[in-house]
């Protein structure tokens, strides 16, 4: 959920921003202000900061697994060719 104070603080640095004519046209443009900034900042697909946070560590141990993975891989195929590859004495016993 957003924080009603940081809607508050944009809906006054709107009407601070407003020409003066506009500002004494009605006396309630924050809190119309106010109530438009909840309504379309609801539609919007937000997270919080703690949601983002997890994320974040969930992002962090999966790349670091992923690394892990790719250098165990390098490894295997190391191994591998290493052992398909024809060592000197095979490659004696041919000739």
């Amino acid at each position: 959920m957003l924080d009603p104070k940081k809607i508050e603080q944009i809906a006054r640095q709107i009407q601070d921003s407003l020409p003066k004519g506009v500002k004494e046209f009605g006396g309630d443009i924050e809190k119309k202000l106010r109530m438009i900034l909840q309504s379309q900042l609801g539609k919007l697909d937000l997270v919080n900061r703690e949601e983002f946070d997890i994320q974040t560590q969930v992002l962090l141990r999966t790349r670091e697994k992923l690394t892990a993975m790719e250098q165990r891989l390098s490894e295997l195929e190391a191994k591998l060719e290493n052992k398909n590859a024809p060592s000197d004495d095979n490659a004696d016993k041919k000739e």
